[in-house]
């Protein structure tokens, strides 16, 4: 998967997401600048806050690119959703820090 692609993956969900959502909902949904919120889990979902840097990065575009092929375009908690256990996400981000 392309830096490219994935940039843009990631802004046409969360684009979609924060448009849909209420007033209320955008400041839940929204992220500082330079930032993405990411849910993550298997069963119940916990949402990240991660720089935008680690789109770059190859251990994270594997974790999206295992996303793409669960959800594709469509995620199910109006945000990125990455779907892998808990400890391995918090793994790979420890190691991009």
């Amino acid at each position: 998967m392309t830096l490219l692609r994935t940039l843009f993956g990631a802004k046409k969900i969360l684009g979609r997401s924060v448009a849909a959502a209420s007033t209320s909902q955008r400041a839940a949904l929204s992220a500082p600048k330079g930032f993405l919120a990411v849910y993550v889990g298997e069963g119940q979902k916990k949402r990240y806050v991660v720089p935008v840097s680690y789109l770059s990065q190859p251990s994270f575009q594997a974790l999206l690119s295992k996303s793409e092929e669960e959800f594709g375009f469509h995620h199910p908690m109006g945000g990125l959703t990455i779907p892998c256990p808990e400890d391995t996400f918090i793994t790979v981000t420890s190691q991009l820090q």
